[in-house]
């Protein structure tokens, strides 16, 4: 009805892709391993925000922009390379008072969920790349003669947004399970400072994106 077309392909690809590494993933992992479940689902909402936010950009032309001026997609990236530096930032710090202290030590109070929704959503918002994503990969499931193509774009991308928000909800869940095994000694800095660096990694290579 909606003029799209291989739907199943489709959730493949879409499992596909939340399975592959990436920001997201991380910041979902490493949120859920140092705060918990609840900081973790607070991180899935909030990066599900985003994935809303990039389907209606994209159905109404944000994305194309993106796709076609070299300014607009400079100031994105950088401003989301920006953003990730800041997050890498705070792990580090983490990671390096930890190592001041002794592992036995009280863990860090979680922030509040507000404040992972929020740290979630920035994290997708800012990255052009997801919306180019969303440019490149939509439109090849909607037929060309379809009579709503931005209710087909929506559709697909509502769609999009729920099959990773349940994968990313089982993603935390394991997580969850796996912070209640024992603790070893360095394990929570060791995990601080990884993902200080994986971070700073992803910033960096956000920043020398190029535009395809």
């Amino acid at each position: 009805m909606l003029g799209t077309h291989d739907l199943l392909l489709f959730a493949a690809t879409v499992f596909v892709l939340n399975a592959t590494p990436g920001v997201d993933m991380a910041l979902t992992v490493g949120t859920t391993l140092r705060a918990g479940w609840r900081q973790g689902v607070a991180v899935v909402l909030g990066i599900n925000l985003g994935c809303v936010f990039h389907t209606f950009a994209a159905a109404f032309g944000l994305a194309a922009l993106l796709a076609t001026s070299a300014e607009a997609f400079t100031v994105v990236k950088l401003v989301g390379a920006a953003y990730l530096l800041y997050v890498a930032w705070g792990m580090a710090r983490s990671g390096l008072a930890r190592s001041a202290s002794d592992d036995t030590a009280e863990p860090e109070v979680p922030t509040s969920f507000a404040r992972g929704v929020w740290q979630g959503f920035l994290t997708n918002a800012l990255n052009p790349k997801v919306a180019l994503f969303y440019l490149a990969l939509l439109p090849q499931f909607i037929d060309a003669d379809a009579p709503h193509k931005t209710l087909a774009f929506m559709f697909l991308g509502l769609w999009f947004v729920a099959q990773g928000g349940l994968f990313s909800l089982a993603l935390v869940l394991l997580t969850a399970l796996a912070r209640h095994l024992p603790a070893r000694p360095g394990v929570g800095r060791a995990l601080n400072l990884g993902g200080a660096g994986l971070f700073t990694f992803l910033a960096v290579r956000l920043a020398l994106a190029e535009r395809h």
